[in-house]
């Protein structure tokens, strides 16, 4: 099932897509190490902020099913503490 934010997040990935293939540029071509450092700390981040909303819609969703489908309610707190382990 795709969620609303599911869209945002593959712009977000593709966008550190492409900065993590310039970082394996500038290794090829002998950039300094700072640089380095200073784009994979960019990729990181974006990746781990692109977990964090697909995280947070899933549980925002979860939740409200949850809420609405009372019989699945088990099944639902479930998924949610499986989730919340890569937060």
């Amino acid at each position: 099932m795709e969620h609303a934010s599911h869209p945002d997040i593959a712009k977000r990935l593709k966008r550190a897509h492409g900065h993590l293939a310039k970082v394996i540029e500038m290794i090829e071509a002998g950039r300094p190490c700072v640089d380095l450092a200073q784009q994979l700390h960019a990729v990181e981040r974006a990746v781990t902020n692109a977990k964090t909303v697909l995280i947070h819609d899933h549980v925002d969703h979860c939740l409200a099913h949850a809420a609405v489908a009372p019989e699945d309610r088990e099944a639902q707190l479930q998924e949610f503490r499986d989730i919340t382990r890569y937060l």
